[in-house]
């Protein structure tokens, strides 16, 4: 659920965690340690070398669903790329092989000839995920490096980006969940519902993720390009 409030660098961390604490993944992806006491977002993100405009752009937008603009002036598209950078590697080295793990553990032996299909699926998945990553760590980013430091190449450009950033990846998340929801049946259901927890929170995530390159990423290298 969306929140009217807005946070300021003067907050505290842990209120923020506590005003909607699915904001944790955001802030392990920012890098941020653990053991907040009564620091403000503003401390925490200093002492952590973290730009606090850029972190409160993304957690109000995630949280509120709307774009502080005022801060797009002020911000840079590369600790934006980073922040994105980072959310790569906990797709790809902690949620995807953690879901898998908990997927495999959850797969009734008596299905074994639909079980090498589910895995087959999300591993699948997780290729075409990791295809769609490359394509942003070796073009886009170092494209927002390049225009930052006024060597780009023009015969790329963000529209380019934006015309093949479809969401067909999400759909197959969607339609893993659903399979496993409708057709599979188990005799230790806990496990399956815990696997089905985590793909819908990453399928969540992966919503945000993409809502974030498309409302902040993309106008910040718009803004670029024009200068």
């Amino acid at each position: 659920m969306k929140i009217s409030r807005k946070f300021n660098e003067q907050d505290s961390v842990v209120d923020l965690i506590n005003e909607d604490y699915d904001i944790l993944p955001v802030l392990s992806r920012f890098s941020l340690p653990l053991g907040f006491g009564s620091k403000t977002i503003g401390e925490l993100c200093r002492q952590s070398g973290i730009n606090t405009e850029v972190f409160l752009l993304i957690v109000n937008f995630l949280l509120s669903g709307h774009i502080d603009t005022r801060l797009l002036d002020s911000v840079s598209a590369f600790d934006v790329a980073e922040f994105l950078h980072n959310s790569h590697n906990y797709y790809l080295q902690f949620k995807y092989p953690h879901i898998r793990t908990n997927l495999l553990t959850a797969l009734d032996p008596a299905h074994a000839d639909i079980n090498p299909i589910i895995v087959k699926y999300f591993d699948d998945y997780i290729a075409e995920v990791g295809a769609h990553f490359n394509y942003e760590e070796h073009t886009v980013f170092p494209y927002v490096k390049a225009l930052a430091s006024g060597t780009a190449d023009e015969s790329y450009n963000i529209g380019m980006f934006t015309r093949r950033h479809d969401h067909e990846v999400e759909e197959k998340l969607s339609e893993l969940k659903n399979i496993i929801l409708r057709y599979y049946s188990t005799s230790v259901p806990y496990r399956m519902y815990d696997v089905l927890v985590d793909i819908y929170n990453c399928e969540e995530d992966l919503k945000q993720h993409a809502q974030i390159e498309d409302h902040i990423l993309v106008p910040l290298i718009k803004r670029l390009e024009k200068r």
